[in-house]
């Protein structure tokens, strides 16, 4: 019998080799894999983007077509009786006079809304802003949940191309009243979702940016309404004309929108996610490895003490997570957070509608004076989102709200003849320029105060607190005088006072859960 010798490799090796100790995936968070792998801004998140983003317009179609539709329109005498240097008919003898353009030029001339029934012109403003106020509020809470942001999209542009078609066809003065209750309604929730939509798949250093140019969409919607009522002269017209383009909205921009990843993840749609933001960074020209995997943020910070030595297993679907306004309020974190935001965002709403509205009474062609209305808000937009990054939001917000408060109340200072006259004009152009800025900036700021679970809750929220300041404006502006400046300075000047008591989140973390929110700040803290 041969020997063979020991020394031999095959004999020296088992005959079952030892399985191999797997590598875990690295879990990371949405930002971490938008930055290390995805790209933070790329092709994808710029298509995306400027899609989403065009929602802003059909908004202020639906919102500001009531400066046309509502106006009280050039008269002209027919007979004795009428004196056509007036600028009342109130006084003058039934017959003597009449509207240029007819009774369809406006619903003024349509259903006698002056004189004594002027307050119903207010009426409808302050009835289509409460509608506002309560479709933000839940449209926030069913785009956190059930809905997700491209449904509740969906759902309020639907809503808006049908109320704004009704309205056209509306029969007296009480349906229109309740059809723009339910325009405002849907409207509330356009502008919430298309932020969040839009902003929620770019990375943290490029977020703000693309936030703070969102209302550029909103602002260009003005400028292109103001075209549309010069040739649709008649408000029944104008109300078709103002809500074709949320129809054209539905059929050819919607499908090619995604939801967003975040609510993909706290639903428990890991798969959907991953699919997602594989995709994401397959359009930027990037790769994303297979041992990487999405996690919540609670879950990514979370070390373990003792090595595994087994691979966890693949990414699949998990329990949803949910959060609401209930939640927001428990914690104590949050809970002044909402407050201060809430606070923050009416004091500025009563400015910026307020300003906006005053400018509205000069005596100028009104086509061309909406037209430079939007016009001079961007480069409100440009200088803040050009200084977002640089100076961060906290000091932003307080020197745009204190820049806009000085300036009314230097405003309410002057006089309201000859060269004072002017200069107060200007001081609301200064004044509605600085508070443009900061309603801009509030978007984004509220956004990153809150984790993705209740991130629209408490921006629909805070919404509705604008809403609620747009409600408020106009009984501010019927006081005259140097009384509605005064107002604007005191709210700008306080509005300012109440963000010092507010965190800085640039370059901070975008949360996902209320948990990991609380850990994080308190890691943050204690460095």
């Amino acid at each position: 019998m041969s020997v063979t010798s020991s020394s031999d490799p095959e004999l020296r090796s088992p005959l079952l080799q030892p399985f191999l100790k797997q590598s875990e995936p690295e879990k990371l968070t949405i930002d971490d894999m938008l930055q290390k792998h995805c790209g933070e801004f790329g092709w994808w998140q710029l298509r995306h983007f400027v899609l989403t983003s065009l929602a802003w317009a059909l908004e202020a179609f639906h919102t500001m077509v009531m400066i046309f539709a509502d106006r009280e329109p050039d008269f002209r005498c027919l007979g004795p009786g009428c004196d056509a240097t007036a600028k009342s008919v109130c006084r003058f003898e039934p017959g003597s006079w009449e509207w240029v353009g007819g009774l369809e030029s406006s619903t003024v001339a349509q259903w006698g809304l002056f004189c004594g029934q002027k307050f119903k012109v207010g009426l409808v403003q302050s009835v289509f802003f409460g509608g506002c106020m309560i479709g933000a509020g839940i449209f926030g809470h069913l785009s956190d949940s059930i809905l997700g942001r491209k449904g509740s999209l969906t759902v309020v542009c639907m809503l808006n191309a049908l109320f704004g078609c009704l309205t056209a066809l509306a029969p007296d003065y009480w349906t229109y009243l309740l059809l723009r209750l339910l325009t405002g309604f849907s409207s509330g929730g356009v502008g919430l979702c298309a932020f969040v939509l839009a902003t929620e798949p770019i990375g943290p250093t490029k977020r703000g940016t693309a936030g703070m140019s969102t209302f550029y969409f909103f602002s260009t919607g003005i400028a292109i309404l103001s075209g549309v009522a010069y040739i649709f002269r008649s408000w029944p017209q104008l109300y078709i004309a103002s809500s074709v383009p949320s129809i054209l909205f539905l059929v050819t921009v919607l499908p090619f929108i995604a939801e967003s990843p975040r609510w993909y993840l706290v639903r428990g749609k890991i798969n959907e996610a991953m699919k997602l933001m594989s995709k994401i960074a397959k359009s930027n020209g990037n790769h994303l490895p297979d041992d990487v995997i999405l996690a919540l943020d609670e879950e990514a910070n979370k070390t373990s003490s003792n090595d595994q030595s087994c691979a966890e297993e693949p990414a699949t679907n998990k329990e949803a997570i949910t959060g609401s306004l209930i939640d927001v309020i428990r914690s104590p974190l949050t809970r002044v957070r909402l407050f201060l935001t809430v606070a923050i965002n009416l004091l500025c709403s009563v400015v910026y509608y307020g300003i906006s509205l005053n400018v509205v009474n000069l005596e100028t062609n009104l086509y061309l004076n909406v037209l430079l209305n939007a016009v001079a808000e961007m480069p409100a937009f440009t200088i803040t989102a050009l200084l977002l990054n640089k100076f961060g939001r906290k000091p932003l917000a307080i020197g745009t709200q204190w820049f806009s408060g000085i300036f009314c109340l230097m405003g309410s200072l002057m006089g309201n003849a000859g060269i004072w006259k002017i200069m107060r004009m200007i001081c609301g152009i200064l004044g509605i320029f600085g508070m443009a800025g900061t309603y801009n900036l509030l978007f984004i700021y509220t956004a990153e105060l809150f984790p993705t679970v209740v991130r629209n809750a408490a921006l629909g929220c805070a919404t509705q607190a604008a809403q609620m300041g747009a409600i408020l404006a106009p009984f501010v502006v019927v006081l005259g005088g140097a009384l509605p400046f005064a107002v604007f300075a005191v709210c700008g000047i306080m509005g300012g006072l109440l963000a010092f008591c507010l965190p800085e989140t640039l370059n901070q973390p975008l949360y996902d859960t209320m948990s990991g929110m609380e850990d994080g700040e308190s890691g943050w803290r204690s460095v």
